[in-house]
């Protein structure tokens, strides 16, 4: 369904992509609840996970957090802090894709919603303080007073939850407790729907090079995209020595984990999202793709 004057407050007199690709998700606005005051516990105290539970994480100097996928599930944006900084951890079911951003946009602390809208059958977020719509793949404003604004992403691991713990052992869970949200986080909201390769939305760009919802790692080095799926992945060694743009990259995968991330030759972790191969694809049809046969 298309949403421009369907009632959903937002301002579309500016815009930076098709509006007839932005379209309803079924919820409406604030109907899946963002996180704005999110608790956690130690990991001594997450139950509720099991070794094989996904989570999305990162570590601060001796800071660590951990977010499950199950509740990200059911509320898809978290407004947080660590050590001391403002952080936005965001997570699209439909895309399998969790990024971290910089909520400092044009020196101010934003804070995000979720709009209940989708683009490329991807997570259109809002920020509270102008309404504007950020896609989160796209990472930028693409409908509102902001359109166009770029957000600044962060390392956000996506990995299981026993390998999280055993490198991190003192860090925190979020909490089921969240606030007067009351959902089964042990349920599963879309059902099978990673599991099979079926799509519930249209998009845009279709490639069957490689299943619909094989797993890739995507990255961006100065406005060339390359995307490393998991099959050829499986097939090279790890670390993958790769040259994107010109620039040298590392890439790690955890065949057992069922995750992989980036670093540079130095060993800093790089900005890259684990994504679906569609939604990878939509966003980037000229992407390259790692072969490891060549």
């Amino acid at each position: 369904r298309f949403v421009v004057g369907t009632g959903e407050g937002f301002d579309f007199s500016q815009h930076n992509v098709p509006l007839n690709l932005i379209v309803s998700g079924g919820p409406s606005k604030d109907d899946i609840p963002a996180l704005l005051f999110p608790k956690f516990v130690p990991a001594s105290e997450a139950s509720f996970l099991k070794p094989g539970d996904r989570v999305l994480a990162l570590s601060r100097g001796n800071k660590a957090k951990a977010y499950p996928i199950k509740i990200l599930n059911w509320h898809e944006v978290v407004n947080d802090t660590l050590a001391g900084n403002p952080i936005l951890v965001t997570y699209c079911p439909l895309c399998g894709t969790g990024i971290g951003f910089d909520p400092v946009v044009n020196g101010s602390v934003h804070t995000f919603g979720v709009s209940g809208l989708l683009y490329q059958s991807d997570l259109l977020m809002y920020d509270h303080q102008t309404e504007s719509l950020w896609s989160q793949i796209d990472m930028e404003a693409v409908a509102g007073p902001m359109v166009g604004t770029k957000l600044a992403p962060f390392f956000l691991s996506h990995t299981t939850w026993s390998e999280w713990r055993s490198l991190h052992h003192e860090t925190l869970v979020l909490s089921t407790k969240t606030g007067s949200f009351f959902r089964d986080y042990d349920r599963e909201p879309y059902g099978d729907y990673a599991q099979t390769p079926d799509l519930m939305f249209d998009v845009e760009h279709v490639d069957t090079s490689y299943p619909t919802k094989e797993w890739v790692l995507g990255i961006e080095i100065d406005g060339i995209f390359k995307a490393y799926p998991f099959s050829e992945l499986e097939k090279a060694s790890s670390p993958v020595i790769d040259h994107v743009n010109g620039q040298q990259v590392h890439i790690h995968f955890n065949s057992q984990a069922r995750s992989a991330f980036l670093t540079d030759p130095s060993g800093d972790p790089v900005p890259s999202m684990m994504a679906y191969w569609f939604a990878w694809y939509t966003f980037h049809p000229n992407t390259e793709v790692f072969n490891a046969s060549l």
